[in-house]
């Protein structure tokens, strides 16, 4: 059996650079990197291009991303329409059966058959699902002995044929006696 081994590792050499710890690193100088910046004019004319493209094509992405909003929900629309149109057709083709109309004035109308007996149940509810009886709303309600349009009617009446107004003192303040004379 014949025994490979891995090529020994080489020794760093004197070219390869040498890696800095990261905390040992010198800060960027900004100004430096700025100031080798060259610009040309042509470079100057693509980049106003550029920024000109950006402001002309911005409001037009704009409208068409409103746009296509607006026509996805017109769609939708139209699809809701179309399926309350079928349901509606298929409401009209029941409707032109004899039996489902027999059906439908049965249930609704309480039509019979001559001769058919009907049994009406009116508290066909189970229990769970009956109104429970409600505590009164106030202890201080009383039920009225006599008929409130009787009493209302007398009312109107008296007025009407009183002889005598009495006049209103409620916010009337007292006549005070003026010493200055009256033009």
């Amino acid at each position: 059996m014949a025994k490979t081994t891995a090529p020994p590792s080489r020794p760093p050499s004197a070219t390869a650079p040498r890696r800095r710890p990261v905390s040992a690193r010198r800060p960027v100088d900004v100004r430096g990197w700025l100031g080798g910046i060259r610009l040309s004019g042509f470079m100057v004319i693509m980049m106003g291009l550029v920024v000109l493209a950006a402001f002309v094509l911005v409001p037009t992405i704009g409208t068409y991303v409103d746009q296509r909003q607006q026509v996805a929900a017109l769609e939708a629309a139209v699809q809701l329409s179309r399926d309350e149109v079928a349901d509606l057709e298929s409401q009209r083709e029941r409707w032109q059966d004899p039996a489902y109309i027999t059906t439908q004035a049965r249930e609704r109308l309480y039509y019979v058959k001559p001769g058919e007996v009907v049994y009406l149940v009116d508290d066909d509810l189970p229990p769970e699902l009956a109104p429970q009886e409600q505590e009164p709303v106030s202890d201080e309600l009383e039920a009225a002995d006599a008929d409130w349009m009787s009493k209302l009617v007398r009312s109107v009446t008296a007025a009407g044929l009183a002889q005598t107004v009495t006049p209103v003192t409620v916010g009337v303040p007292d006549p005070e006696p003026s010493s200055t004379p009256t033009r």
